[in-house]
């Protein structure tokens, strides 16, 4: 049911413009001094608002001009031609499939490999698009910044090589290895108010911090928006959050998502974007928001937004944008950075930032929250160790200036105390910017003289580049403030435990080594007798000094040129990259298909159990070397848990040769199943592929013959991959029925030529008959999301190759 504003005291309506103009008056923002940051190409980072704002009127006429949600009006102003997109009617939340032409694209080094090989076959000359690449996921954290860096560029040259040439040859900002994490450098050169940006990494909606939409996707979504194809998205659901009051003490932003993920869940945003809104909005700083829209990945949300606020506008100045924020001023000036008064929200949140308390989610899951005055109980009751074997701060959720210079804060009470962390204690800056302006202003010095290592600028830890000596196969807690914590994920061991908090929560605690410990309300003893209490730390969003860029070495030209007489550089013997080869149709002539536009029998490889997370089917740490190799990296299928019989990397071959065993792993089955010619489906389970936004988790099955999954759920991001490979991606009406179909069963479709034919255009056009190893038949209802130009994708076997024969025939 849809909830109004208008039904909530006049005070929780959303911001309007004048209310913005008295905000800004009294903003609390640190005033930054102007900086030597490099110039801006402001015309390619600037939204053009006047045409949004056209575009978003011609849509309010076909609406009937209802009032909108903040969301809506940056999602509705960017659809591509309106009067045709909508014509069958108006927009429904949660069912209408959208148009939309993003302005920007980024792409962090591991999935630009992918992304940039499909774009490459595409034909083009040039992006339609700025874009930009980001050096950060092949950076291996071990012994400190300087080794690590260096290491990595030796070890990833090949790649980073083809990174660069095509960059170069494409018109592409390339951001070197050592620049910072993709989502900081984002936030800080190109997020604008009111924008639309696609990210080929899940943690994209960082940049909504900045009051825009950025949204996380593979490597094929990606290359629409290059190729100047509309990226189609279904309308999302409009989850308002409504905050009040003011955080004190220990609580910060970071707090406010861990608590919000666990009233959602990892499922609970799925299909829907989060807006926040209130006066609790208004107290938080850009980067605060930054944190909040980054873990709205965590809950399965689209993306998140707020509205614009002054603090953004200082912000903005003080990252030299202030054309940006000069444009941003008018465009709320015309109502278009807010929400309207009386927009209905899908459903609707309220938060009292006043009663919000530290909280500590997992492990395991990012939605396990516990409030940090009950969490030594917690620690007890599932008898863990009660102590933290490392402490681990920054990466993209956590990395501010108002981090670090709040856990500084912490440093230096501690330091004055004589204490140094018990654990090892590991921070990660988030940006080059970061890196200098912390180390100018001794913040650096000050974490290193109670113990920290500071590690290259890049994800290390967080996405599982470290190279952790100590605690292999053994269980042990670690607490860190990053945003994911599934197993295996940090360091490769299953039995580490990663616990997320807030950095200075983190922070105290490296202090104290246990993971009992209450920095609110316990103290540490001292070697006199005597005890140390934290008091609660204090940080500044903005330096009074101004950023300063660091080395800008590692800063790209903005806006090059394309030189399309560059080389791209793949050597014809790497075990990195691989130029890909489109995937064949399902269906016509060469398919060996009988069944004419039905999908051909499917032999079930496997029923998943459980949570099956993009990370347990294509799993990073060591594997991220092979992301441009399709045939090398495809044998990382390899985590899911088998439901017959309960283990991990199992299947069952119940045609195998006599020279062949019964069982093997995944991949090695699905390689037999390849070899044979036998096309291949996975029974799966609730919210199928959550977390990353890896595309490989799509890929690979595609690689290797699978043409359909059939899911209980599925989670946004790689429902959509699949589409885009090519992968029929089924949900189950009766969810008892993920039971009734194993190993070895038969599956085929009944109903998708009716459907790819536009004669049934109903979600249950298809069936399902299963004849069952013994021999029994039977038929299950399933219900469907494609759209019309998905239905496409499938029969010609990919969203790449319609693409590509679509822009053959405009250039025939």
């Amino acid at each position: 049911m849809r909830q109004n504003a208008c039904a909530l005291p006049r005070r929780v309506l959303a911001r309007t413009p004048a209310a913005y103009v008295q905000a800004q008056r009294r903003s609390l923002a640190t005033q930054a001094q102007a900086t030597s940051l490099p110039l801006k190409d402001y015309k390619s980072i600037t939204p053009l608002y006047y045409k949004l704002i056209q575009n978003l009127t011609n849509v309010r006429r076909i609406l009937g001009d209802r009032p909108l949600t903040l969301a809506e009006k940056i999602l509705y102003s960017h659809i591509h031609e309106p009067e045709r997109t909508l014509a069958s009617g108006g927009i429904k939340r949660g069912e209408t499939y959208l148009q939309l032409k993003p302005e920007r694209v980024a792409m962090q080094d591991a999935s630009a490999q992918m992304a940039l090989l499909q774009f490459m076959s595409a034909g083009m000359s040039r992006c339609a698009v700025p874009a930009s690449i980001h050096c950060d996921h092949l950076i291996q954290a071990s012994q400190g910044a300087e080794q690590d860096l260096e290491r990595s560029i030796a070890n990833n040259q090949e790649v980073f090589d083809f990174l660069e040439s095509a960059a170069r040859k494409y018109g592409i900002e390339f951001w070197k290895p050592g620049s910072g994490i993709i989502h900081q450098i984002v936030l800080e050169n190109y997020a604008a108010p009111g924008m639309l940006m696609l990210g080929t990494d899940s943690h994209t909606p960082n940049a909504g911090g900045l009051g825009m939409l950025a949204i996380g996707v593979g490597g094929a979504d990606a290359v629409d928006a290059l190729t100047g194809t509309p990226w189609e998205l279904k309308a999302p659901r409009i989850i308002g959050v409504h905050l009040t009051g003011q955080m004190n003490g220990w609580t910060t932003p970071k707090d406010l998502i861990l608590h919000l993920a666990g009233k959602l869940t990892v499922r609970g945003g799925t299909g829907s974007i989060l807006e926040y809104f209130g006066p609790g909005v208004f107290n938080q700083s850009c980067t605060g928001l930054a944190t909040v829209a980054n873990m709205g990945a965590e809950v399965g949300a689209t993306t998140s937004t707020f509205p614009y606020t002054p603090r953004m506008r200082a912000y903005l100045a003080a990252t030299n944008r202030e054309p940006v924020a000069a444009a941003a001023d008018r465009a709320l000036r015309q109502g278009f950075l807010a929400a309207d008064e009386h927009a209905e929200y899908d459903e609707l949140i309220q938060i009292n930032l006043s009663e919000l308390e530290p909280t500590i989610n997992g492990p395991f899951t990012p939605d396990l929250a516990t409030p940090l005055s009950k969490f030594g109980s917690f620690v007890k009751e599932n008898g863990w160790k009660d102590e933290l074997s490392a402490a681990l701060i920054g990466s993209c959720t956590n990395s501010s200036y108002e981090d670090m210079t709040s856990v500084a804060d912490l440093a230096r009470q501690a330091k004055k105390a004589g204490l140094k962390t018990k654990v090892p204690f590991l921070c990660t800056p988030g940006s080059e910017q970061i890196r200098a302006t912390i180390e100018r202003d001794q913040i650096t010095k000050e974490l290193e003289d109670v113990g920290a290592t500071v590690l290259a600028n890049a994800c290390g830890p967080c996405i599982g580049q470290w190279k952790r000596e100590d605690k292999k196969d053994e269980e042990n807690a670690i607490l860190t403030s990053f945003n994911r914590n599934f197993k295996s994920r940090n360091d490769g061991n299953r039995l580490t435990m990663n616990f997320l908090a807030s950095p200075t929560v983190v922070t105290a605690m490296a202090f104290s080594g246990k993971l009992s410990f209450n920095p609110m309300t316990d103290s540490i003893p001292l070697p006199s007798g005597e005890s140390f209490r934290f008091t609660p730390p204090r940080g500044q969003d903005l330096p009074a000094a101004g950023f300063t860029p660091g080395e800008t070495r590692y800063y790209p030209t903005p806006m090059p040129e394309p030189q399309p007489e560059t080389e791209v550089v793949i050597r014809p013997d790497s075990q990195r990259l691989e130029i890909l080869e489109p995937f064949p149709s399902h269906f016509g002539p060469g398919s060996g298909n009988e069944r004419g536009l039905e999908l051909p029998p499917l032999k079930v490889l496997m029923r998943v159990r459980g949570k099956c997370t993009t990370d347990h089917i294509s799993a990073a740490g060591p594997w991220l070397k092979y992301k441009g190799h399709l045939t090398n990296i495809s044998e990382n299928l390899r985590q899911a848990v088998n439901d017959e019989g309960g283990d991990v990397n199992v299947a069952f071959d119940h045609e195998h040769s006599p020279a062949e065993s019964e069982t093997d792993t995944i991949p090695a089955v699905a390689k037999r199943f390849k070899a044979r010619k036998q096309p291949w489906a996975l029974i799966v389970d609730e919210n199928y592929g959550e977390g990353s936004a890896r595309e490989h988790a799509a890929l690979q099955p595609r690689f290797y013959g699978c043409a359909m999954i059939v899911a209980r759920s599925f989670a946004r991001i790689h429902e959509t991959n699949l589409k885009k490979q090519g992968i029929l991606p089924l949900w189950f009406v009766d969810k008892a029925d993920y039971g009734r179909i194993g190993a070895g069963d038969v599956v085929e479709t009944l109903g998708l030529a009716d459907l790819l034919q536009g004669r049934n255009t109903s979600d249950r056009a298809i069936r399902l008959r299963v004849t069952r190893r013994d021999g029994e038949t039977f038929e299950v209802p399933v219900r469907h999301t494609m759209s019309a130009d998905q239905l496409k994708w499938l029969r010609a076997g990919s969203a790449l190759n319609h693409i590509r024969a679509q822009i053959s025939a405009v250039d025939s």
